[in-house]
């Protein structure tokens, strides 16, 4: 466990002590966070950040109240959080307007819901719709606007109620590249000149730039199961520009703390379904995009830096990591203080032919544990084939409703080496 911050003060707005959020029942009960402490204070602006499936947004939704924590404590103010934290408010990642109403009725919903009078509210929408640059469209409904504008609508309507807490779940996601930089930008300018009563802001994202370029400080998370593995401070001043020395200095140590080193393999590899220990999950990477990225880096001498590649390559944090971890995994690379290292076998792999490098890869998947129990089964079937829900039933045990995604990936892997492979008729696995 990792306490983020042990001092409380008169400044504290979120206190988290020990946070675990669990769905299922014991002793295979799934954990999307797992004793979490986390502090937030007047005037932060934090950052959760981490790949897919490290429980950011589960956490967000605990702080809000829109979620129960299974265990643990959430204070607010020092009072123990019931119900929905009526001080904070969430925008999603997707716009969520009602399409009915107009710009300024989807403002003013959230007023009318706490029973604000329609003369105030008008004027408290209006004021708003203003201030974050939408003056003239208040008549407009949400199929006039483009997306950033839509966007913009849902910042309206989440700070209309005037939020001590301000929480974003990946709120620039859906937009496109220019839209989301020109709405980074203008929330920025609300934040740094206190023209918003927003006491502190809470993002989630699994963008390192936009972290780097928005937050105070950065609560990096792991995954399986979500926790929090470090905080980075960020003392940037603002505006804070990609370009300088210090700020991809900063984002490549972020890429370290997201990337982690690589473990040793009886800690990574985890046990088989229906063994004792923990079921490790596989990554939902396609094996030739491993190749691809094994290949590169043997262009690269055998070493390259994980936030260059990822620019080169084109690949964001939640599409790159599970390719390295895969990569990890098999033993073609390690990961190493945020540079990728080729092993000698990446290297082999790299360099060998068609048929060498299906024999190889047959080899590294079966150290898989879940890939290793399902060609096993089929081995001691007398027709070597199972169906499908017989795996799907096993690993739900295991992996809850993420359990069809795994099968689906083993699937994938077995394929690709040559394993076993899978019959859509029949709806069974088989051996090759």
């Amino acid at each position: 466990m990792l306490t983020i911050t042990g001092i409380k003060t008169a400044e504290t707005l979120l206190n988290l002590e020990h946070v675990c959020k669990g769905y299922g029942s014991n002793p295979k009960q799934l954990l999307a966070v797992k004793d979490v402490s986390l502090t937030l204070k007047v005037g932060e602006f934090v950052s959760l950040l981490g790949p897919s499936g490290c429980g950011k947004s589960t956490l967000l939704r605990i702080v809000t109240g829109l979620n129960t924590a299974t265990s643990g404590t959430v204070e607010y103010r020092g009072e123990t959080l019931k119900g929905v934290n009526p001080h904070a408010t969430i925008v999603f990642q997707t716009f969520a307007l009602y399409p009915w109403l107009t710009v300024e009725e989807n403002v003013e919903i959230a007023l009318k819901a706490r029973g604000v009078p329609s003369a105030i509210r008008q004027d408290r929408a209006r004021k708003l719709i203003d201030t974050i640059g939408l003056d003239g469209f208040e008549s407009a409904y949400p199929r006039e606007l483009s997306g950033g504008m839509r966007q913009k609508v849902g910042f309206a309507r989440a700070l209309a109620v005037e939020p001590e807490l301000l929480c974003l779940d990946e709120p620039f996601s859906a937009l496109d590249v220019l839209s989301a930089e020109s709405l980074r930008g203008e929330l920025m300018e609300l934040w740094l000149n206190k023209s918003i009563p927003t006491q502190a802001i809470l993002m989630v994202t699994h963008n390192i730039e936009e972290a780097v370029l928005m937050a105070d400080r950065i609560v990096v998370m792991g995954k399986d199961p979500g926790r929090i593995v470090s905080e980075i401070q960020v003392s940037l001043r603002h505006p804070r520009h990609r370009k300088d020395v210090s700020f991809q200095r900063l984002v490549d140590s972020v890429y370290a703390a997201v990337a982690g080193q690589t473990r040793p393999e009886i800690e990574s590899l985890g046990t088989a379904p229906g063994q004792p220990g923990a079921t490790r999950r596989l990554p939902r990477a396609l094996l030739n995009q491993l190749a691809g990225l094994v290949e590169k880096l043997s262009d690269e001498h055998g070493r390259a830096d994980l936030y260059r590649i990822g620019g080169e390559l084109s690949l964001e944090l939640d599409d790159l990591l599970p390719i390295v971890e895969a990569g990890d995994l098999l033993g073609f690379l390690s990961v190493q203080e945020g540079d990728l290292l080729l092993a000698l076998l990446g290297q082999t792999y790299a360099e060998a032919s068609i048929l060498a490098r299906k024999e190889m890869l047959a080899g590294r998947v079966l150290r898989m544990p879940v890939i290793a129990w399902i060609y096993e089964s089929l081995r001691r079937d007398d027709n070597h084939r199972l169906a499908w829900e017989y795996f799907l039933n096993k690993l739900q045990a295991d992996f809850g409703n993420r359990a069809e995604d795994q099968l689906d990936i083993a699937i994938s892997w077995g394929r690709h080496a040559e394993l076993f492979a899978y019959d859509d008729d029949t709806g069974e696995l088989y051996l090759e």
